[in-house]
């Protein structure tokens, strides 16, 4: 039995025309799909496959709720993210296995999907662009090894900036200039 058998989904045999299925996604799932952004969580998956006009097509609509184990992006600890996601899959027997549009075709001798990887697609989706502990719940050595690397200006130091900006201007307009850029600056 292979590590992603249970997520199979055997559409050609499906006898009904609605069916549901639950998964507990854990550290193991993420372990075993490999992918860099997760790797472990405790997620429910509910999986509530429809058959749509006709033998050959299906709806697929996933609820995912939990959390996943994701780098903060300031302090670099793993943190928790709680995530929620409803995501809809159109799939039809077809051929060949392609994906056309909104449709994931499968091929009709098999007459069956694994929903493995496109549940941990939907999850990585669901992660929020920014990630970052409460405040106060960071590294606090990283936190102090990042601050002492920002730099908030001060309206002074602003000022300071620029005149030392327009003393350098005014040192290189004195240095000869080479005489090709004269004929330049005439255009």
């Amino acid at each position: 039995m292979g590590k992603f058998d249970k997520y199979r989904i055997d559409l050609k045999g499906m006898q009904v025309p609605m069916c549901n299925f639950e998964y507990e996604l854990d550290n193991q799932f993420f372990a075993d799909i490999d992918a860099p952004e997760v790797t472990k969580g405790r997620v429910k998956a509910g999986l509530m496959v429809k058959k749509l006009s006709g033998d050959n097509a299906f709806e697929l609509n996933f609820n995912l709720h939990g959390t996943v184990v994701i780098p903060c992006d300031r302090c670099l600890d793993d943190m928790e993210q709680e995530i929620s996601a409803t995501d809809k899959l159109l799939v039809k027997l077809g051929s060949d296995y392609a994906e056309d549009g909104d449709w994931v075709i499968v091929p009709e001798e098999e007459g069956e999907v694994n929903v493995a990887w496109f549940m941990y697609e939907f999850i990585a989706l669901a992660i929020p662009m920014k990630h970052v502990h409460a405040p106060g719940k960071c590294n606090k050595a990283m936190a102090g090894k990042l601050n002492q690397h920002l730099r908030i200006a001060t309206d002074d130091e602003d000022i300071a900036d620029m005149e030392m900006a327009e003393d350098e201007d005014l040192e290189s307009t004195s240095q000869p200039s080479d005489p090709r850029w004269n004929e330049l600056k005439k255009i």
